[in-house]
């Protein structure tokens, strides 16, 4: 099975698609700041479910995949720092879309670690 078979990685795609469309709407003097931070973050959620994957051993997919919640934590913060600067004026499908993704890692890490005990 390819990573892009993932249910997992094909969400975290549709995220990044979803944060670069959001972001075009943005100031041009964010485009440097936060457009660019978000963008890297959504990036890397997908990029380390990726990395992880092809590597040898659960355990460095499991050290992937926690790089990857982390990217996903540190988006859902600036994707609530976008709205409360009103950059965004709804916030939600992206939240939703972040926490979806947030119990789907969760669940893959379940599943990885319960296959190793």
């Amino acid at each position: 099975m390819k990573v892009q078979d993932l249910q997992i990685w094909k969400k975290s795609v549709d995220l990044v698609e979803d944060i670069y469309k959001t972001t075009s709407t943005f100031p041009n003097e964010e485009k440097f700041g936060l457009v660019a931070q978000m963008r890297r973050s959504a990036i890397s959620i997908p990029s380390n479910i990726s990395e992880g994957y092809g590597r040898k051993t659960s355990g460095e997919l499991l050290q992937f995949l926690g790089i990857a919640r982390g990217s996903l934590c540190e988006l859902e913060t600036q994707v609530i720092i976008a709205k409360r600067l009103k950059f965004l004026k709804d916030n939600e499908k992206l939240i939703n879309i972040i926490s979806e993704l947030h119990k789907m890692i969760y669940s893959f890490t379940s599943k990885i670690n319960s296959n190793n005990s």
